[in-house]
């Protein structure tokens, strides 16, 4: 049973982060600070110029051990550090009877994400999943759809997921032992949730191709996958994820999904809400400025309003578990040269 204790300091929710080694801490810091009623009451981060760093760039208090940050009687904390430390981050966290919103994907392999989900049950602490598309209103939108049996019976999928390759600012994405793979491993978990979100099932076949066509000799893990999968009602979806997206690409990646159905067919692009900017100031030229709904402000809100409310929030671990399942299940699947199905897949 959950206890979701409440620090109640000034009648404050209190979060903190947990590491900054993820892109995505800087935008929850911002997240975090445009809430009413909540508190950043810092961040924590090993690496001294690392922590300085973010430290002046966003005005956040910086701890140089996560355990000072923890002692400081937090209600909830965000996990942003490499893949490979979410297990030991939540453990922690956990202990000190905090909430815990999670970076995916959640760990780089089943066993320790198991552990987490042990930790957080033995500690009466709640567990999220950092799954922002699924609070983009268009992904709602074609959600509504599929459950309203707007498109008919739907016979297949197509999902694109993209980026820019990561090294050079956050190069701890291609090794191996930190991030757990490449473009698979790190772009395959948004779509895989998704599609269980949508259809209210799981998937239980894999089949993936997986290479490195983008930074082949530069780099040693993957940076393009295809994956076909069948979810358990039938249908066919396709997962195409990889860091393909040039320095100069105006926009820092895509997220589509193509759902066709017997009576329609829907093509969604969840981060195309922007505004092209041609400038000769411009640190890309051009640029693209984002004018629609910011989902991680969504997910941030949910995260909130699941510990005031004393409730579990709307996507938890086994969203989380179920997506690094399939991602692992790809790599299995390419070395195999074979289809894998879910149930028979041993995931270590």
């Amino acid at each position: 049973m959950t206890d979701y204790r409440l620090s109640n300091h000034r009648g404050k929710v209190r979060i903190g982060i947990l590491s900054v080694a993820h892109l995505h801490a800087a935008g929850y810091q911002a997240n975090l600070r445009a809430v009413p009623g909540v508190e950043l009451v810092g961040f924590s981060h090993e690496n001294r110029e690392e922590g300085r760093a973010f430290e002046q760039e966003f005005g956040a208090r910086w701890f140089s051990t996560h355990q000072d940050l923890l002692a400081e009687g937090l209600d909830g904390v965000i996990v942003c550090a490499e893949n490979a430390r979410h297990h030991e981050l939540v453990e922690i966290a956990a202990a000190a009877g905090c909430q815990i919103l999670c970076e995916k994907p959640i760990e780089i392999n089943l066993s320790d994400a198991e552990a987490m989900k042990t930790a957080c049950e033995k500690n009466g602490v709640s567990f999220m999943t950092a799954f922002p598309m699924r609070f983009a209103a268009s992904t709602r939108a074609v959600r509504q759809m599929i459950r309203n049996g707007d498109l008919g019976n739907v016979l297949g999928i197509n999902g694109i997921n993209h980026s820019e390759n990561p090294m050079g600012h956050r190069a701890w994405f291609a090794s191996k032992e930190l991030a757990g793979g490449g473009a698979v491993m790190d772009h395959t978990v948004h779509l895989a949730d998704l599609f269980r979100w949508c259809f209210a099932t799981e998937i239980v076949e894999v089949y993936a191709e997986v290479d490195n066509l983008f930074a082949r000799g530069k780099i040693g893990v993957d940076t393009a996958g295809l994956l076909l999968v069948t979810l358990a009602n039938g249908v066919k979806a396709s997962i195409d994820c990889s860091w393909s997206r040039p320095a100069l690409y105006p926009r820092w990646g895509h997220l589509k999904m193509e759902v066709v159905g017997e009576r329609g067919t829907v093509l969604m692009d969840s981060l195309a809400e922007y505004l092209t900017l041609y400038s000769k100031n411009a640190s890309r030229n051009p640029s693209w400025i984002g004018f629609g709904t910011d989902p991680n402000q969504a997910m941030i809100q949910e995260f909130i309003d699941s510990i005031t409310q004393k409730r579990q929030p709307l996507v938890g671990w086994n969203d989380g578990y179920q997506a690094l399942r399939i991602a692992l299940a790809a790599y299995e699947s390419a070395q195999k040269k074979a289809p894998v199905r879910l149930r028979d897949f041993p995931g270590v």
